[in-house]
């Protein structure tokens, strides 16, 4: 709320060292960084933030940081900051006090961003933005919340806030598309039903659209376009960190982490062309990577027009405390990194040893916590997979793409799949580590979904507005005979068969598991591949119409994953013994029972692939089974396998089938064939009885 009578802002008792908005007992104290700007603002609302009230001359310099404290500053305060300076884009300088900036160390927006032409400068230089910016709210931040203690992700399930509950009926209406929705009991439930270990919330940060969007009349949905790093948008959660808290709250409750994806390698506000609402304004030659000597272009390995300089010890400070305060105040578990190349990426190129990597592995707060990079972007050096430093883990697209080729009938794809089935030790088995430093995924949300992966040969995106030619166009899709919907009930059937052996061959892999929301329930975006520009019933989930047998399905799956140590074991397939075992952890077998030998790798036309799995119990349980086979069969014909001998007193036990999802577990008849249906993944395990 605003203060009655003038405000007054002094330099004593300023906290340059304490960026953005410190709510104390008598006052507020201001600080932003500006190495280039000759002066900086402080603007102040009212308490509806319609008009502005006092604008005031941070008074206070240390460095480049412009400081100031306004006694008698209540909590609530909605204010702003301009900035006056050169305006000389050749140069790097985009100064122009006519601009309202929002404070970068903002932790609550009054209102959500919203595009529009006047915010950019030029063509607008000197026409006031200030009716179009969100005003930051001054809050003392309590900074007490606990994450869980740290372990690997495990099955981890990707959701896009909005899109999970907007069509949920048995969520109230008020609470549909918000952050508070996935704290209801109905999603609860239904993370517990699926066995889900981790939630990895898409960004959460206030956003701003892309400008053809608006022309367009379209909305990103997805939230990779930020402005303000640690305030999330108030659209998502309108009561701001506390709701996020909540959520957080309720799901470690359930025993389920929490990861933020974070977008710290770029903002909002696009090219040189762009909008000018917050870095631009404070200092774009200092926020922004420029290219070489032509200080006016920004570096644009992001793909959105502009790239953060990471390497900067000002900017670098700003996404640690953003990464710190998401912890503290809300308890979050780890963090998603969006095109994490950016982070090592010095003006020599991409290095494991760059300096923000060595900020986040020693800051106190953030050190234990889970780190996930997806190790790619458009810039030189882009593809990164298996160089982050540890303890990060990397999102895993060889594993996304071999999958997909086996199971689509490629050529030669058996010797990959095992590659992939044992942990990819080819990327990840460096430095003593484990096969939990990959994530391995089918879909995400960038691409098709995993209905559309199976129902669609190629991408139809024309709802975007960019007559298709956005998106991935080699997805490694296929449609079984007919593109898009169908009433065929062969086609139907051929589909879902082969949505589920795609989901069995997930589970069964070694490594962290990534679940895109919906994909259980057979979600579908009419085969858009790229559905970022889609708010609507394109990216939300039909709860209407969900394959709720599906959800069982994969929630059989995950069961069986934590029971049974053969399929979770955190260790690389080697197919040799391990410790005191006498079985090798892998054996890779062919039909008949025997290991597959040197043309059976190298047989283009093999389709089917038998594992004895072997892993001995860490914990004693009744239902633990140190030994497990796994048939894949990508084949169009039934296969016949001769299962490995079972030690005396023992017998395997058929567990899951893909093809036949109901099918109760079944004991095999010793020395009896078993039949491997095509198109499916069939799951043994080796019991007494």
């Amino acid at each position: 709320m605003a203060m009655d009578g003038p405000v007054r802002l002094t330099a004593e008792r300023g906290r340059p060292k304490k960026l953005g908005a410190s709510v104390e007992a008598d006052g507020i104290a201001f600080a932003v960084h500006s190495q280039n700007a000759d002066e900086v603002m402080l603007c102040l609302f009212d308490d509806y933030g319609t008009r502005e009230t006092s604008r005031l001359r941070l008074p206070g310099r240390e460095g480049h940081v412009r400081y100031g404290f306004a006694p008698g500053l209540p909590e609530g305060t909605r204010y702003a900051f301009r900035a006056r300076g050169p305006f000389e884009p050749a140069q790097g300088h985009r100064f122009d006090v006519s601009k309202l900036l929002v404070d970068p160390y903002a932790t609550r927006l009054d209102r959500p961003f919203v595009y529009r032409p006047e915010l950019a400068a030029p063509p607008h230089r000197d026409i006031d933005s200030g009716p179009f910016v969100p005003r930051a709210i001054a809050v003392a931040l309590a900074r007490d919340a606990e994450p869980l203690p740290f372990a690997a992700p495990g099955f981890t399930y990707e959701v896009l806030v909005r899109g999970l509950s907007q069509r949920h009926p048995d969520i109230p209406q008020r609470l549909r598309g918000t952050v508070s929705a996935l704290g209801e009991a109905p999603l609860l439930d239904h993370l517990a039903t699926l066995g889900v270990e981790t939630v990895e919330l898409m960004p959460l940060a206030a956003a701003l659209d892309e400008r053809h969007l608006t022309r367009l009349g379209l909305t990103n949905a997805w939230g990779y376009n930020p402005i303000t790093h640690m305030a999330p948008c108030p659209r998502l959660a309108p009561g701001g960190l506390g709701d996020v808290r909540r959520v957080v709250d309720a799901l470690h409750a359930r025993g389920i982490r929490v990861l933020l994806d974070v977008v710290l390698n770029h903002s909002g506000e696009s090219d040189e062309h762009g909008p000018t609402v917050c870095y631009r304004g404070l200092d774009n030659a200092l926020y922004y990577r420029h290219a070489g000597e032509d200080a006016g272009r920004l570096v644009n390995d992001t793909g959105t027009g502009n790239t953060f300089a990471l390497d900067r010890p000002a900017v670098a400070d700003l996404m640690e405390e953003s990464l710190r305060t998401w912890v503290e105040a809300c308890g979050i578990d780890g963090f998603r990194y969006d095109l994490a190349p950016v982070l090592g990426r010095l003006p020599s190129g991409f290095s494991r040893d760059a300096p923000f990597f060595a900020r986040l592995l020693a800051d106190p707060v953030l050190k234990d916590r889970i780190h996930v990079a997806e190790p790619w972007d458009i810039g030189p050096g882009g593809y990164q997979v298996g160089n982050f430093p540890a303890p990060f883990l990397e999102w895993q697209d060889r594993f996304r793409d071999d999958l997909r080729r086996f199971w689509r009938g490629d050529d030669g794809l058996v010797g990959a799949l095992a590659t992939r089935l044992a942990g990819s030790a080819d990327l990840f088995g460096k430095e003593a580590a484990r096969p939990s430093r990959g994530v391995n995924f089918l879909a995400a949300h960038d691409g098709f979904s995993l209905a559309d992966l199976v129902s669609y040969a190629f991408k139809h995106n024309q709802a975007n507005g960019e007559d298709n030619r956005d998106g991935h166009g080699d997805n490694h899709s296929w449609n079984n005979g007919a593109e898009g919907p169908t009433a065929d009930p062969a086609i139907r059937e051929a589909r879902g068969r082969d949505v589920r052996a795609l989901l069995a061959s997930l589970f069964v892999a070694r490594g962290n598991i990534l679940l895109t929301a919906g994909d259980e329930l057979g979600r579908s975006q009419g085969g858009n591949n790229n559905a970022y520009a889609q708010d609507n019933e394109t990216s939300w989930i039909d709860w209407r119409h969900a394959d709720l047998e599906l959800a069982a399905f994969v929630g059989r799956l995950s069961r069986l994953r934590r029971e049974h140590p053969a399929l979770s074991a955190d260790a690389f397939l080697t197919g040799r013994p391990k410790g005191r075992q006498t079985l090798p952890d892998v054996q890779w077998l062919r039909e008949d029972g025997a290991p597959l030998g040197e043309a059976d790798w190298s047989d283009p036309g093999r389709r089917l692939l038998g594992m004895s799995l072997y892993a001995p119990a860490e914990k004693s349980t009744h239902r633990a089974s140190e030994h497990a086979l796994v048939y894949l069969n990508a084949g169009r014909a039934d296969a016949s396998v001769t299962p490995l001998p079972c030690r005396r007193g023992h017998r395997f036990v058929l567990h899951l089938r893909s093809d036949r999802p109901e099918a109760e577990p079944a004991a095999l008849e010793e020395g009896r064939p078993l039949v491997v249906p095509a198109r499916s993944v069939l799951i043994l395990f080796e019991e007494k009885g």
